[in-house]
């Protein structure tokens, strides 16, 4: 396979098409020209200027851009609505191609070998809280950090052009105040912008075009299984699922640890980590959406959705016997014919771009951290949630003239032969004409 095993040593555009055709006549059953059409609009991608890829591309849909209501249903689902639906929670019809074209030229540069120190698809090698949370909290402990659950922030008091309180409310619901020097804000958007009052927003106006962001359900839930079930050493997404499901079988990659002997009653012996990214589509075993389903009915409808593409080659995958239990994220309340979902995922609509905001406030100190905040992953992911942390550290760090140490930010990586080409795009793009390789 010669994107992984023996990639072009030359990225020449010839390479680029030859790579991405091979990459999708083996995974896919597509038609040789709809494969050689989406190649072919990949390069025009990677070969743009990044002001044609700002302009142009963050205002077009990505189904727009695959010009893909004229092919085939696979096409659709596969390119269009998998890569989009499945995996960030965006509708094809609406999502960005800037920002799901720079998720694509990442993963493609991965199986490249460039600009990734690993592969593409990794998952941590323990449950979240042991791999991550539990010993960064630790570490923040040992250097003086106080966590304070069940706290929220209210509000934020502008005083003299800077953010002079922190306004919150504590676990019995009684007011406190906070003071500082300096405010971080590292809050998913939905929620940091409900502390920004109108003083605030007036301070800086790119606050207040937070409020055009915008969120969707993508939410987990978990199967524990009697038996070990690795379907794949990797992502398994159900890309023709009514509810745009993807999975992940976990105890394979929890490497050193006996399952049944460390979790749970001693008889579960793995875990199937499901996210569901479409919410309001009817499901296959009740007819109703996720939403208008109660907790049970959306573990059962997963469920069956999961048997229906696993289980129809002949073989059972998933056996009902097998499931011991399930747990839905607690976040997500439904049955009660007022569904909420107090931890949404951000989205890439076009023109999301251009509402984002910098680390660094207007306001001198007050900086923002989160997978909102403009960086050049444009991914909500961790990896942009990280990027943005670091820009807010070293915004901080500048703002108080400090010599320490800035953190690391690493830009995407951009393949340097490609470079002369998109030189060359730019001049076509003030001259109001399309990138030399695309074809319409």
């Amino acid at each position: 396979f010669q994107i992984v095993g023996s990639p072009p040593p030359v990225l020449t555009p010839d390479a680029v098409l030859r790579a991405l055709t091979a990459l999708f006549e083996t995974f896919s059953k597509l038609p040789a020209h709809e494969i050689a059409y989406f190649a072919n609009r990949v390069l025009v991608f990677f070969t743009s200027c990044d002001k044609r890829r700002l302009d142009t591309w963050e205002r077009t849909p990505w189904w727009e851009f695959l010009k893909a209501a004229k092919m085939s249903e696979n096409y659709q689902q596969l390119l269009a609505i998998g890569i989009t639906r499945n995996i960030v929670a965006t509708k094809a019809e609406v999502a960005s191609t800037k920002t799901v074209a720079n998720c694509f030229e990442a993963f493609f540069y991965n199986l490249l070998g460039r600009g990734a120190d690993g592969q593409p698809d990794r998952v941590l090698n323990a449950p979240t809280n042991e791999a991550w949370i539990d010993p960064w909290a630790a570490y923040l402990r040992s250097l003086g950090v106080e966590f304070r659950t069940g706290w929220a922030v209210q509000d934020l008091t502008l005083a003299g052009g800077r953010i002079s309180e922190a306004v919150l409310t504590d676990e019995r619901g009684a007011r406190r105040s906070v003071t500082a020097d300096h405010f971080v804000s590292a809050m998913p958007v939905e929620h940091a912008r409900t502390t920004w009052n109108k003083a605030v927003r007036a301070a800086d106006p790119q606050l207040a075009r937070c409020d055009k962001l915008e969120t969707d359900w993508m939410t987990g839930i978990q199967f524990y299984l009697t038996e070990p079930t690795p379907i794949l050493r990797g992502h398994i997404n159900h890309i023709d699922s009514p509810w745009s499901i993807t999975a992940v079988g976990q105890a394979q990659y929890w490497t050193g640890r006996d399952f049944p002997r460390h979790y749970g009653d001693g008889t579960v012996a793995d875990c199937l980590s499901v996210d569901v990214s479409e919410w309001g589509r009817r499901g296959i075993l009740y007819g109703k959406t996720a939403k208008e389903c109660t907790r049970e009915e959306v573990a059962r409808e997963v469920w069956a959705q999961m048997k229906a593409g696993l289980n129809d080659t002949g073989r059972t995958v998933l056996r009902d016997a097998a499931l011991h239990s399930w747990f839905l994220g607690p976040a997500v309340v439904i049955g009660n014919g007022r569904p909420t979902n107090d931890e949404q995922l951000f989205i890439h609509p076009t023109g999301t771009w251009y509402n984002r905001p910098t680390a660094h406030t207007a306001i001198p100190n007050l900086f923002l951290s989160g997978d909102y905040v403009a960086t050049d992953v444009d991914l909500a992911t961790m990896e942009g949630a990280n990027a943005s942390a670091r820009a807010a550290v070293n915004a901080l760090l500048d703002a108080v003239g400090s010599g320490a140490e800035r953190c690391a930010i690493t830009p995407l990586y951009r393949a340097p032969e490609l470079a002369p080409f998109k030189r060359d795009d730019e001049i076509r793009y003030r001259l109001g004409l399309r990138n030399a390789f695309d074809l319409g």
